[in-house]
Formats: C-alpha cells, sequence, structure tokens
C-alpha cells in the first residue's frame, strides 16, 4: 500500500492512541518499574531490565522479577548498601547470556554512579547534544564501565560510537523521558522527548519499511537515524511516541508481514 504523509501520519496516531494505555504495561517489562513510586528505584530496574529485553517477554519479565528478589526488592538500597554476601548471591543469575558476573559488575557500577557522578539522569542531561541522545549513551558506555570489569560484559551496554542502534537503551530513555496522560512512560528525567530516538529492532524495522518510514535494508545505525529524521516530520516534539504504534503493529502482525 501506497502511503501519502498526512494519512500515513493519521494512521499512526490511531496506531499510538490504540497501543499507549494502561494494558499495555501488564504484558511488558515496563511493569516492573510501575511497581516503584521513588524516581531511583524506578530508573534503576527500569535500566536493568531493559538491559535484558531481549527475546521473550515472558521471560524477560520472570527474570526481571528475579533480578528484583535478588536485590530485595528495593533496587536502590540494594545499590547503595549491597554488601560482598549479597553481591554474591547474584552469581545464580542468568538471562540469555547476560549472567552473573554481568549482573555483579552492573550493580557495583550503578552505585559508583549514584555516589560520584549523581546518578543515571546526571549522566544523560550532561552529555546530550542540542538534538540527540545518542551521544550521551556513548559517553554513558564509558562511564559505565570505568571500573576493573571483564571485557564480556561490554556487549550488554550499546555505543553509537561503534555504529550500535543501541535499541534497550533507547527503549529505557523511552521510558524515563516521555511524559503524556496515557500512564505507560514516566517522564520523571529533564531531558526533552524530542532527542529521543525510536527503540530499533527486526520487528520495528520491518514495520517501518512496510510503511516507508525508511529505505534502508539494514538495521543500523544509519536506519536509526533515518527513522528518527521521518518521525520528527510527524511529531517534531514527540517523535518516539510512534514506538507504540511499531510495536503494536509488529505483534500482532497488521500488516501480514
Amino acid at each position: 500500500m501506497e502511503w501519502d504523509n498526512e494519512s500515513l501520519k493519521l494512521f499512526l496516531e490511531e496506531k499510538v492512541a490504540q497501543y499507549n494505555t494502561l494494558d499495555f504495561i501488564s504484558d511488558d517489562p515496563i511493569q516492573l518499574p510501575h511497581q516503584f513510586t521513588s524516581k531511583e528505584d524506578i530508573e534503576i530496574i527500569g535500566f536493568l531490565v531493559a538491559t535484558i529485553a531481549w527475546g521473550n517477554r515472558k521471560m524477560i519479565i520472570k527474570n526481571g522479577k528475579k533480578m528484583l528478589q535478588l536485590m530485595g526488592n528495593a533496587p536502590y538500597d540494594f545499590i547503595l548498601s549491597h554488601n560482598k554476601k549479597q553481591l554474591d548471591r547474584l552469581d545464580t543469575f542468568v538471562h540469555r547470556t547476560f549472567n552473573g558476573v554481568d549482573f555483579k559488575y552492573f550493580i557495583q557500577s550503578l552505585r559508583n554512579i549514584y555516589t560520584k557522578h549523581n546518578g543515571l539522569e546526571s549522566i544523560f542531561i550532561q552529555h546530550q547534544s542540542d538534538t540527540s541522545l545518542l551521544p550521551a549513551i556513548s559517553a554513558f558506555h564509558s562511564i559505565f564501565f570505568e571500573l576493573s570489569h571483564e571485557f564480556r560484559t561490554e556487549k550488554h551496554i550499546a555505543n553509537p560510537e561503534k555504529g550500535s542502534v543501541a535499541k534497550r537503551i533507547n527503549m529505557f530513555l523511552r521510558w524515563m523521558c516521555r511524559k503524556d496522560n496515557c500512564g505507560v512512560d514516566f517522564g520523571i528525567w529533564a531531558i526533552h522527548p524530542s532527542k529521543l530516538s525510536c527503540p530499533l529492532d527486526v520487528h520495528s524495522g520491518n514495520i517501518a519499511r512496510a510503511l516507508g518510514l525508511i529505505t534502508r535494508k539494514n538495521n543500523d545505525l544509519k536506519a536509526l537515524q533515518e527513522l528518527d529524521a521521518t518521525l520528527r516530520k510527524f511529531d517534531p516534539q514527540d517523535p518516539v511516541k510512534y514506538d507504540f504504534a511499531l510495536f503494536g503493529l509488529g505483534v500482532n502482525n497488521e500488516l501480514d508481514l
């Protein structure tokens, strides 16, 4: 089907309205940070569950709950005050290629970030550009790995400077920065949503191509930049709201791809 810009925008807006609702939460990993009210707890478990957000969503949610249990269901307190015995309990954790070695380093790095860098939000605020958070994601990668660590753990934090589309971090940033009246995203960070990039993966990329939002065949950084540019034409202030449309269309196979 051929779309003109006006009809495509209207179609996407309808799908955003359909999927950006409280019903979205019950089957999505975002349900885990929704269990908390404090900013630090929300952003910490949000970051951790976004990190393991690949594969089956039910398994992601199940293992996100395991993360919380291992942290005594108090993420921020655990980050700041864990002892060695508590940290060693994390050795048992596994989600696909993310294991206890990675989880333990993440906890230690997050403590460093909250005690030495004024928290997660501060890093992204300091390193954002006028138009994008991609430079901030690269800066975050450097800061996150400034402690001694095993090289294997680096694959779990994306770096756009190396061509990554940073799907999971961009999803996390959507959760933290977007604010509307729908109750899904939190909007608790002082970063304007106009700077967000869409969480691009195989499924959203296929939907975007079917709709003519991108022409590039590979789901690489250039494709992400093309998608961002297109979505920002539709809504310069909140382009990543269309992620709900791309996700919903993909999950429900509405375009019969």
